[in-house]
């Protein structure tokens, strides 16, 4: 077990998707008024000076992802919002990136590619700075879509919507690590992903699968203490008592089985205790 010390004080903020960028309510705003508003709650989150740091790395469009996020957090009063727009891993280890960094009491990793943003970001200066300021102090580090699956091991990065019950149609790496022995999965009920995360459970039963359904989001405390926020439910796949699977058995291609997994459905409000893991500072 984790000592207290090993307890991270930041928190997290993992987004399924298309959340909603106006306040309920707000004029020309569609969203109902009792809608939760998840960027808001990121908002009242943030301690210190209330600077943020948006990284839209994973988006093929970085600029245009950008000034979305620039735009709600203005709208939202926060008067300090920086961009990195990180394309290199020289950038990324760059000592006017981690003063940024090190400014940050909020970190907002946008959508797109969660592959680009590991690929990118992965064994550099600024994840372990990320990872050194989660441990030790209160920053959030939020992301949506691509931005959220990145931060759980193991991360998928490739599988259809429809894929998942045939052997190795679902590709996974190692993400950004925040979140140890839990994958996340986003868009989840409406692109219909809860198969592939089966398989991904299938093949380490020691892990939680954590589907994200758009504009929903899970708040993370202590490294494990989870919060559900937003409009949609969450998904918990646990296969910690599962009685048995074949996926070692069958060859690729094939058919898996797997038995007695356990489904939770939560919606906003709702809480639960992931396993207990936490990432390790890296020290040079």
């Amino acid at each position: 077990m984790p000592t207290s010390s090993s307890i991270p004080k930041g928190r997290l903020l993992a987004i399924g998707g298309h959340e909603q960028r106006q306040q309920p309510g707000e004029q020309g705003s569609s969203v109902d008024k009792s809608a939760d508003f998840i960027l808001q709650r990121f908002v009242d989150e943030l301690q210190g000076q209330r600077r943020i740091v948006v990284i839209p790395t994973a988006s093929e469009e970085p600029d245009e992802a950008a000034q979305d996020y620039l735009d709600v957090f203005a709208e939202l009063g926060v008067e300090h919002v920086e961009v990195l727009n990180i394309q290199s891993r020289e950038q990324a280890n760059s000592p006017e990136v981690l003063d940024v960094i090190n400014r940050a009491d909020g970190v907002m990793l946008t959508g797109g590619d969660q592959l680009r943003l590991t690929a990118l970001l992965g064994g550099t200066q600024l994840l372990a700075r990320l990872e050194e300021r989660y441990l030790k102090e209160p920053i959030i580090i939020a992301g949506t879509s691509a931005g959220a699956a990145a931060m759980s091991t193991p991360m998928i990065y490739q599988g259809r919507n429809d894929a998942g019950f045939l052997k190795d149609e679902i590709h996974i790496t190692t993400g950004l690590q925040l979140l140890r022995d839990v994958a996340i999965d986003t868009h989840f009920i409406k692109r219909g992903r809860i198969v592939r995360m089966a398989q991904i459970i299938a093949t380490n039963p020691g892990c939680i699968g954590l589907g994200l359904e758009e504009d929903t989001a899970v708040f993370i405390t202590k490294g494990r203490e989870m919060e559900v926020l937003g409009n949609g439910i969450v998904v918990l796949l646990d296969g910690h008592e599962c009685t048995g699977n074949t996926i070692y058995e069958v060859q690729p291609g094939e058919v898996f089985s797997v038995r007695d997994l356990r489904l939770h459905l939560l919606a906003k409000g709702q809480t639960f205790t992931l396993p207990g893991f936490y990432p390790s500072i890296r020290h040079e």
